[in-house]
């Protein structure tokens, strides 16, 4: 190995610097590193890839895609250990030709990711690829890769950042912020003035904090004695004033999460543990007590509360002043203190694409467990013996099935669920 092979690369730095993040990471280490233009990674393939669920299930492989991000990841982690400041830098794939594939990289194989320089000149470096699985060769591919830079982070001089803070590129901290020293916050994100954030917290790219929200700082829970825990956010979340976020605490789990492109309005709050998913509305006031999870595309409603423990399903619709003391059934509308069921969230699945069979057999389903003076677990028996073919009738059953405080059920006095088909 040349002279200079053996330095220690910091193989997570430079991974976050490539634009991908997990679960499709494909290298887990370097074996060789050569300066002049060679590198040399592994990926161990295991059958809890993520991508093997869809990808012919029963017959997994992996996708001939990955296989080339691989080689792109790989050769974005000699160009970056090569710059003079990797964390002002990102990798990008402009082109792939001569890709073939040999044999397909299947669950157990430890891939061996073989990169060489071809040519660079100024920002662009041309790389050949190969993939091999012991004796055999897998897949081969010339590379073209694009090193950009990035705009460095734009802090106000009123703001107080800690200097241990993670400012990704692009960045802006507006007057009087403050962000903690465990803080590292994502690219392109943007904090308003006054806004204050803490804790062992993780923001993606691109989120929009505005004026006096609070994010990361302790729990509001007595059983809370200032053990570590952690408060994670995803991409392009806007959070508006006055909106409180706080991580978990030791008996919980110690994650709050949250995913990508929400809205929490004005004085909305999640408490502690708390699993919220993606696309979520949170309009003004709405509240989640501790260790509640939300799913994908919900809305709750202004000044609405939902009871710790409970779960509001996807695409539920949780109107204004409702107090949720039990599960939400997803595709719902719930509204009410105490929460009764309206019936299908249809406007809402129209509004997101759901097809009329699709919204119709939801109904169908809703009148079973509604209307039918079934007991639930009689309900539920129905619908399984029906054996939907639609995945979000399963879905529906499957979540009263795992419900531990009970789902709302109870239908308002003076509403039916529609009987169109």
């Amino acid at each position: 190995m040349p002279d200079g092979a053996q330095r220690a690369i910091d193989l997570a730095g430079l991974v976050r610097q490539i634009p991908t993040h997990y679960p499709f990471v494909l290298v887990d280490r370097v074996v060789e590193h050569d300066p002049a233009g060679r590198l040399v990674a592994i990926k161990n393939v295991t059958g809890s890839e993520e991508f093997f669920e869809g990808h012919f299930p029963g017959a997994p492989v992996m996708p001939g895609v990955l296989l080339m991000e691989g080689l792109a990841q790989a050769a974005g982690i000699w160009l970056l250990n090569d710059a003079a400041d990797p964390a002002r830098l990102e990798v990008h794939v402009v082109g792939i030709d001569e890709a073939k594939f040999r044999r397909p990289a299947l669950p157990g194989d430890q891939l061996r990711l073989e990169i060489t320089v071809l040519k660079r000149r100024g920002p662009l470096c041309r790389v050949r690829g190969e993939v091999r699985s012991g004796e055999h060769r897998v897949a081969e591919a010339n590379l073209l890769l694009r090193v950009a830079s990035l705009e460095p982070p734009d802090v106000d001089p009123t703001a107080r950042v800690s200097p241990e803070a993670v400012l990704g590129p692009g960045v802006k901290v507006g007057p009087y912020s403050v962000v903690g020293p465990r803080v590292r916050i994502g690219p392109g994100t943007e904090l308003a003035s006054h806004v204050v954030l803490d804790g062992d917290t993780e923001l993606g790219a691109d989120n929009r904090l505005y004026p006096f929200c609070s994010v990361g700082l302790a729990p509001q829970d007595q059983k809370y004695h200032g053990e570590h825990t952690r408060l994670v956010i995803g991409d392009r979340n806007v959070v508006r004033e006055f909106v409180t976020i706080h991580p978990g605490t030791g008996g919980g789990g110690g994650l709050t999460r949250i995913g990508s492109d929400n809205l929490f309005m004005a004085y909305a709050h999640v408490a502690h543990d708390c699993l919220v998913g993606s696309h979520t509305i949170f309009a003004n006031g709405a509240t989640l007590a501790g260790h509640v999870e939300v799913a994908d595309w919900a809305t709750i409603g202004a000044y609405s509360g939902v009871h710790q423990f409970c779960r509001v399903g996807t695409h539920a619709f949780v109107g204004g002043y409702t107090v949720a003391t039990k599960d939400v059934l997803p595709y719902s509308k719930t509204v009410g203190n105490r929460a009764c069921i309206y019936g299908v969230n249809s406007i809402g699945l129209t509004r997101r694409g759901f097809a009329a069979e699709t919204i119709a057999a939801i109904r169908r389903a809703f009148r079973v467990l509604v209307q039918s003076r079934l007991n639930t677990s009689e309900a539920v028996a129905r619908l399984e013996a029906e054996a939907s073919p639609l995945p979000e009738v399963r879905g529906l059953v499957e979540f009263i099935r795992s419900a531990r405080r009970g789902v709302i059920l109870k239908r308002h006095s003076r509403h039916r669920i529609s009987e169109e088909a």
